[in-house]
């Protein structure tokens, strides 16, 4: 046995080896992508934007572009530490394999006696993630019924919410077929999708600053609200709406969650996470800034919604709003790509440790879970009938911020245990990066999930707090209902749940 076997927490590895081969259900995710191919799935992260505008504007005026920037600069903070995870456990799905693997093993001390704390934690976790993630489907199938309401008045007059219905299990349907065989073709989507959203969006964002309608004194003149101050109020107002930011700007960790499904996970994950950071930064910090400085904040708060389509109308003229349009409505098909293949791997993963029910975890001939996509996709097709995207992803926020502090804290356990330090890591945190995790994780837990309710009571009242917290508490019974499950399946099928992601990964072969 080489070294990086022996160095695994206490695994038998040829008897786990031999239960995949011989006894146990023998389905993995296909590994059928490049970092490439990750990176223009994950594309859809800095679109998550246009959502927001006119939301930080209205809060902090001009001081929305040094939110944006921060909150992008954290993303690499605390992706940093995934990206290590991902290469020592490079078939753990992203966030909710990270924090399932390490806090459901059995060498974890919580995990004692009929009731597993720490495996509860670790799929609470992965629970956070998905509810982080999923929602943006329901979110973004809304908004795009709105705008084909606006732009076609045949359908002018149809109800909005069976309008949303249709157009949303249109999209969902349309995105199950298509990636139905692999993720390959989910990433073949995802550049189409990229490139019909990202140059237009980057055309309408650059255009200002040449035509002329892009001043700065707009910007210099309007930092803050004139009765702003720094008392506790507006400093749990700054918490929420770094909160609200972070669901947007750090969220390209989502580029590491296909981990089991890159040809090369050691290289390919640090290379899709690091590239889709850099351009996250430079269009989250270039789009408030050119709507900003072309509109004046009076501009982006006339048009708080959609504020792309009057700097659309500046500086590219009539035909501008169109294109923002098409523009907008692409966009919008990227993020619920994205989202949708995020939270669907979320829930197989959830799944194959045995936090949610076995059927979950099936995969199709192609090793894609299309179980999971399915009920994801019926998850939020009732939320739709809520008909209020802004309060949906408030709630939403509240899930994101548990899962980034739980997922953080999973490095900072990973680092001190003696023997999981061990294990190989191709890809490592610069040094002294545990507590640089430590620091992110109590700056998401508690402080920024506190300033997100706090916001969520000044703007939308308890209501969307409380939501957000029923469905954090509803895995409660389906975690109970998968423990009784678990202990009713045969003995190989539940060693070979344990020892999956542990399995050590074989070299590449040479190309």
């Amino acid at each position: 046995m080489s070294k990086k076997t022996d160095a695994s927490p206490g695994i038998d590895w040829e008897h786990g080896a031999q239960c995949a081969k011989n006894i146990c259900d023998p389905q993995e995710l296909e590994r059928s992508i490049d970092w490439k191919q990750g990176l223009a799935i994950a594309l859809g992260v800095p679109l998550l934007i246009l959502p927001s505008i006119g939301y930080l504007t209205s809060y902090v005026w001009s001081f929305a572009i040094v939110i944006w920037g921060a909150t992008v600069l954290l993303g690499f903070l605390q992706n940093f530490a995934f990206g290590e995870l991902a290469t020592v456990f490079p078939k753990a799905s992203g966030l909710p394999g990270y924090t399932q693997t390490v806090f459901g093993s059995d060498k974890d001390k919580n995990n004692k006696g009929k009731f597993k704390f720490g495996k509860f934690i670790g799929g609470f976790s992965a629970w956070s993630y998905w509810f982080g993630w999923s929602p943006v489907l329901a979110i973004y199938a809304i908004l795009i019924s709105d705008y084909l309401q606006g732009m076609v008045p045949a359908i002018a007059g149809i109800n909005s919410t069976l309008m949303a219905l249709v157009v949303g299990g249109f999209i969902f349907g349309s995105l199950a077929i298509i990636n139905s065989k692999g993720l390959k073709n989910g990433a073949a989507a995802g550049v189409i999708l990229a490139a019909i959203s990202l140059v237009p969006l980057l055309v309408i964002t650059i255009a200002p600053f040449f035509t002329g309608d892009f001043q700065m004194a707009n910007i210099t003149n309007s930092w803050f609200p004139t009765d702003w101050s720094w008392d506790w109020e507006h400093i749990l107002i700054l918490l929420g709406l770094l909160a609200m930011a972070e669901w947007s700007a750090a969220a390209w960790e989502t580029a590491a969650i296909y981990g089991p499904e890159y040809k090369k996970p050691n290289s390919d994950i640090p290379k899709a996470l690091l590239v889709c950071g850099a351009i996250c930064l430079v269009l989250y910090v270039l789009v408030q800034t050119s709507v900003i400085g072309a509109l004046g904040v009076d501009g982006v708060l006339a048009e708080p919604i959609s504020p792309m389509l009057p700097l659309a109308n500046m500086a590219l003229g009539p035909i501008g709003a169109s294109i923002s349009i098409i523009m907008l409505i692409g966009a919008m098909l990227l993020i619920i790509q994205t989202a949708f293949l995020s939270s669907a791997r979320s829930i197989y993963s959830m799944s194959v440790e045995g936090n949610l029910p076995s059927f979950l975890s099936k995969l199709n001939k192609h090793g894609h879970p299309m179980n999971a996509m399915l009920a994801d996709a019926g998850f939020n097709m009732f939320l739709i009938l809520l008909g209020t995207p802004t309060a949906i992803l408030a709630a939403s926020a509240i899930g994101y911020i548990c899962a980034n502090g739980i997922s953080l804290y999973t490095y900072v356990k990973v680092r001190n245990d003696p023997e999981l330090s061990k294990l190989d890591r191709p890809f490592k945190a610069p040094r002294g990066w545990k507590k640089v995790a430590l620091a992110t994780t109590i700056l998401n837990t508690p402080f920024f999930l506190i300033g997100i309710i706090y916001l969520n009571s000044l703007e939308l009242g308890w209501a969307t707090t409380g939501v957000g917290f029923f469905m954090l508490c509803l895995f409660i019974p389906l975690w109970v209902y998968s423990q009784r499950e678990r202990n009713r399946m045969p003995v190989s099928s539940a060693v070979h749940r344990e020892h999956s992601v542990f399995e050590p990964e074989p070299l590449p072969l040479e190309e």
